[in-house]
């Protein structure tokens, strides 16, 4: 096994709620393999509430959590990423910039529930369902054995976690 720490990066249009989610499931998570980020393209400037609240009532890290340009990470002096997922539909159709290191990238798209309209519990029930379907994926992700499989094998194993349960497979419109 390597000691080797990879560097993720999980993009989304607002980087406010999906992508956020999974960077703190991965810190805590990745048992001290992986360093993760998150960024959106059109980043909201803050993370939204129930995102937090899901977090923490999870015991899992928001401590330096804030929404923020994924151009952060295009620049020459980023750290430079092994992987950048998008979990939105959004970002995954955007032009993304050139990544510092051609990181292994792949689509893990599921429904945004900073979009859900209702009740406070509605709206904590979409984030609790999100972050299970983050949480499927990257305990898929970090079961990998990332320093033994050719890189062919890697994306196609990384494109099948983004279609376990929860894939919005383009079901998500612009807007």
């Amino acid at each position: 096994m390597s000691d080797r720490i990879f560097n993720v990066l999980f993009l989304c249009t607002g980087n406010s709620a999906r992508s956020i989610l999974a960077e703190s499931i991965l810190r805590k998570d990745g048992g001290g393999r992986f360093q993760s980020f998150s960024a959106g393209s059109e980043p909201k400037g803050e993370v939204n509430p129930f995102a937090l609240k899901v977090l923490e009532s999870l015991e899992y890290p928001t401590e330096g959590m804030r929404s923020k340009s994924w151009l952060e990470f295009a620049v020459p002096d980023a750290p430079v990423m092994d992987f950048v997922f998008t979990v939105c539909d959004n970002a995954a159709g955007e032009s993304c910039p050139i990544w510092p290191g051609q990181p292994m990238t792949a689509h893990w798209g599921i429904e945004d529930p900073a979009a859900v309209e209702g009740t406070d519990l509605q709206k904590h029930a979409a984030f609790l369902t999100a972050f299970r379907y983050l949480k499927n994926r990257l305990i898929a992700f970090t079961s990998l054995p990332l320093s033994g499989i050719d890189k062919l094998s890697l994306g196609t194993q990384l494109r099948e976690i983004g279609r376990l349960d929860g894939s919005t497979s383009g079901q998500e419109k612009a807007g």
